[in-house]
Formats: C-alpha cells, sequence, structure tokens
C-alpha cells in the first residue's frame, strides 16, 4: 500500500517562537544536515550554546524565529534574518526551514512558512529571499508554493564533500 503525500500531513503540528529552551532540539535538528547533507555551508556542527546565541540575536532585530512542536517534540524550524548589514535593505529579510530529516513531507514545513510569512507582513518586511543549495526539488517546491520565484544562480560557489555546489535566490515581494 502507498501513501500518498496528503496522508501524512499534520494537523496536531504547533508553530511559536521559538526560546532558549529550544536549543538543544534546534541543534540536533541542524546537525544532522551539517554532517549529512550539502543544505548548509556549514561544516562544524553547532553548539546548543551557539544555536542559543543565534536565536537571541534573530530576536533582538527583531525578526522572527520559530519551531514547530509535534508531540511535545520540536520537528523543525524556520527563521529570518537581515538580508545585507546595510540600512537600505532593512525592509529585505533572508528566510530558512530545517526539519528533523524524519518528518519531511508531511506539511510541517508549510506551517512554519505560513507563519512565517504572516509575521513578516506584519512586521513592514517587504522583500522575501531564500538561498536554496542546488538540486534540491523539495526545497524548491516549498518556496515556490509561497510565491517566491527564482532570480539568480551562482554556479560553485560552495564546496562541501569533496565537490563543488551551486547555489540559487528565490525572492518574493510581499
Amino acid at each position: 500500500m502507498s501513501t500518498r503525500s496528503s496522508d501524512r500531513q499534520v494537523t496536531e503540528v504547533v508553530v511559536r517562537p521559538a526560546t532558549a529552551s529550544d536549543a538543544d532540539a534546534i541543534a540536533v535538528i541542524y546537525n544532522h544536515y551539517i554532517r549529512e547533507t550539502v543544505v548548509t555551508f556549514e561544516e562544524d556542527e553547532v553548539s546548543p550554546t551557539e544555536m542559543t546565541r543565534r536565536v537571541q540575536a534573530v530576536g533582538a532585530i527583531p525578526l522572527p524565529w520559530l519551531v514547530a512542536e509535534l508531540d511535545s517534540r520540536v520537528t523543525g524550524y524556520a527563521y529570518a534574518t537581515k538580508w545585507k548589514e546595510r540600512t537600505a535593505y532593512r525592509f529585505s529579510a533572508e528566510v530558512t526551514v530545517y526539519l528533523a530529516p524524519q518528518d519531511t513531507g508531511r506539511g510541517i514545513g508549510s506551517r512554519l512558512y505560513g507563519e512565517m510569512f504572516r509575521i513578516l507582513r506584519e512586521c513592514r518586511t517587504h522583500a522575501v529571499i531564500g538561498g536554496i543549495t542546488l538540486p534540491n526539488d523539495a526545497s524548491v517546491a516549498l518556496h515556490e508554493k509561497f510565491g517566491l520565484t527564482k532570480v539568480a544562480h551562482f554556479a560553485e560557489v560552495g564546496f562541501k564533500f569533496g565537490r563543488w555546489l551551486d547555489v540559487g535566490y528565490w525572492q518574493r515581494i510581499l
């Protein structure tokens, strides 16, 4: 018996602002992607202390850092950061989402981004940008589902696990 993706959708997910107490779970999720994938260009695992610092830094901007909980377990997170440091970029944000590997394809990323985009509109963010290591069909589909369109493709700008990697950028004007 095959499972359709709609059968795997999750309705019990709670999306809420991240707190310092989420740092351990966030680090576990992110460190999987550091160790096992080219999705992130970080190559050294990140400690819960460093994740706490990152969550607090995003909150100080202030931009949202959200977690998704399923059965009281942090199963994913999404956050927005400044696009660039120059003040003229103050209405632009870069968004990122990561899910526990066992929870992909269940609609959790969509729940996170749905709330993220609602908050960004309230914050008067004008442009939203997402960077994606290519190829990554699932991430491209998620970003395009939320109205982002591809605006740039940089060839071989990253090097991880002995190979050159491309990065694409998607954008949406809110």
